[in-house]
């Protein structure tokens, strides 16, 4: 993909590694930047073009396609993460809320921008993963779920987005220097650097990005005689 052509909207692009794309979007020089986030009033970035969009309102959805009808280039970026357990009190609905913005927005932006992508030659989608897609973590095993449908999300959507020329690409990381980890003691990616890796992959045309150590290693280990999936938690 020649990013100097690209026009590319960012979901979840206020902050974080929304932020992070939309500054290296910037410096690669393509041609625009649609920033999508619930109050558009919180894009401080000078040359990009603010977009209201919360990925869980089909009516944001709709009013964003209006919006951007040059797309080329889709970015996944949006989500959430409640931190809960299965079995916690309130679990349930920390899976609903986590699947509606992590899974079915997503599917729903997807779905709205399949045939403007294709009108405008394929382009591409990214959807940011997790390792988490792989493992279930104490704590945030409802987002884990979240994401592990998020990843069969983009090998369906790659499956079926070939014919018209349109590619998917999967982000997978694992812990990264942004507000979702802030407080959490452990070695972090830098935004800006995943950022680096998704947008390489765009012009290589890969269809996977493993962006750290720790999704290298896990990655691996899905295909161990026990699967890394099966024992316990992988610490980073």
């Amino acid at each position: 993909m020649n990013l100097q052509n690209a026009v590319v909207l960012v979901t979840g692009a206020n902050r974080g590694l929304g932020q992070a794309f939309v500054d290296a979007l910037r410096a690669a020089g393509v041609r625009k930047v649609y920033a999508g986030a619930r109050d558009p009033s919180s894009i401080a970035l000078a040359g990009v073009v603010p977009v209201r969009l919360d990925v869980t309102d089909a009516a944001d959805i709709a009013a964003a396609v209006q919006a951007c009808p040059d797309l080329t280039l889709l970015i996944n970026n949006a989500g959430i993460s409640r931190g809960s357990s299965l079995l916690a009190p309130g679990s349930a609905e920390a899976a609903r809320a986590e699947l509606e913005t992590n899974f079915f927005g997503p599917l729903a932006l997807s779905q709205a921008f399949a045939p403007v992508l294709k009108a405008n030659g394929g382009g591409a989608i990214v959807n940011v993963l997790s390792v988490l897609s792989w493992l279930s973590l104490p704590g945030v095993a409802t987002y884990s779920a979240s994401k592990s449908a998020a990843w069969s999300l983009t090998n369906g959507l790659r499956n079926e987005l070939r014919a018209q020329g349109t590619r998917v690409v999967g982000v997978h990381v694992g812990y990264m220097d942004t507000d979702m980890t802030k407080g959490l003691d452990a070695p972090k990616a830098s935004p800006h650097d995943v950022v680096a890796q998704v947008l390489a992959a765009l012009e290589s045309g890969a269809d996977e990005v493993l962006a750290d150590d720790l999704s290298r290693q896990v990655r691996q280990g899905l295909a161990a005689p026990r699967g890394v999936y099966l024992g316990e938690a992988v610490a980073p």
